[in-house]
């Protein structure tokens, strides 16, 4: 258990009037307990009061360390797990509950305890996670070197001409053969004009000369996750794609030299969209500029025209501008940025330079 962490969710919770809190996301669990259950359709709960000790409730089908540091109360499948809820919480109290807690969970106890006053408490946890600790920015470290490797091994397979499915297969077997430990969220290798949709899925198409080729991948290793993403060019590149990509970089890099102490995530979004937008392709730039990222590959803070929340040393989060041009291509440069005292610090190294892949 990271008692100093639960610690900090507890003092949040006095400064917020928050006399209790129901944490039911697994990763924000397994960020205050170092415990990973994956509970599915059951409930799962670590409750935190300013008054009792934490209590985790969980089903006897998951079974725990025997050392564990917390109270844990286990019930069974016939059992109503609302009713240990009660137990463990005070009624006429405001309670926090999860962004992620499903509906009916929440719906029967509200009927269950109707003099409770709930609200979302996530945030509690969710900016403590914000502001990495240094043992989670060395995990973020070597995750996102991992994630480098694959991205050039990945790009070395093009002109083996494999369809886009195909090569989210071949990038599984790169990361086992690197120690990755799994995909931190579906892969996205697009060519050509599949490239327009900031979101595709990988299908059959097979590279055509002067293609572009946008691969947006990453992988878990020790819990945390990598992001990152590159576009370059098979055989050949018109002066279009340069000129796009060129626009591209230059907002990526505005970007970056926004990060800093102090500023805000909304300026490293404008530096990114004004770039874009000087050079006549505003429309055409259809997403926020980032995420912050760590346990999961989205966490809370987005780098976005709309946050205005001011950056602090130990945040991690990508600035990942893009240009999608529909029924043509599209390019989209991605990097994790680290939050440093007097900057940002790259954790991706892969070149960003114009590449053809003969």
């Amino acid at each position: 258990m990271h008692t100093a962490r639960i610690e900090k969710v507890l003092h949040a919770m006095e400064k917020e009037n928050v006399d209790q809190l129901i944490i039911s996301d697994a990763p924000s669990i397994y960020y205050l307990t170092d415990l990973w259950i994956h509970s599915q359709e059951r409930m799962l709960a670590l409750v935190l009061s300013v008054e009792k000790e934490p209590t985790l409730i969980v089903n006897e089908l998951f079974p725990l360390p025997k050392d564990l540091e917390l109270k844990v109360v286990c019930y069974k499948d016939t059992d109503d797990p609302i009713g240990y809820i009660q137990q463990h919480i005070t009624g006429g109290r405001k309670i926090g509950i999860d962004k992620n807690w499903p509906a009916h969970f929440l719906i029967d106890l509200m009927k269950a305890a109707p003099t409770i006053t709930v609200e979302n408490g996530s945030y509690l946890v969710d900016r403590i996670r914000m502001i990495k600790e240094p043992v989670e920015i060395e995990k973020m470290k070597a995750v996102s070197k991992i994630n480098d490797q694959a991205m050039e091994r990945l790009m070395a397979v093009i002109p083996k001409e494999l369809t886009e499915k195909q090569m989210t297969k071949r990038l599984e077997e790169i990361y086992e053969e690197l120690g990755g430990e799994g995909f931190s969220f579906d892969p996205i290798v697009a060519y050509g004009k599949n490239g327009a949709n900031p979101h595709h899925t990988p299908g059959k198409d097979r590279p055509q000369a002067g293609d572009s080729v946008l691969i947006d991948i990453g992988c878990h290793k020790d819990s945390y996750a990598a992001d990152m993403t590159r576009t370059v060019f098979f055989k050949k590149m018109s002066e279009e794609q340069e000129k796009v990509y060129r626009i591209v970089q230059e907002a990526n890099r505005a970007g970056i030299d926004k990060v800093r102490p102090g500023a805000k995530f909304s300026d490293i979004d404008l530096a990114t969209r004004k770039v874009i937008e000087n050079n006549g392709y505003g429309k055409y730039f259809t997403h926020r500029t980032g995420h912050s990222i760590g346990i999961e590959v989205h966490e809370h803070g987005d780098v976005s025209m709309t946050n205005h929340d001011e950056i602090q040393a130990g945040m991690i989060f990508s600035v990942e501008p893009g240009i999608y041009l529909p029924g043509n291509f599209g390019i989209r440069i991605e990097d994790l940025v680290l939050v440093t005292d007097n900057g940002a610090e790259l954790l991706n190294h892969v070149t960003k330079e114009p590449m053809i892949i003969e």
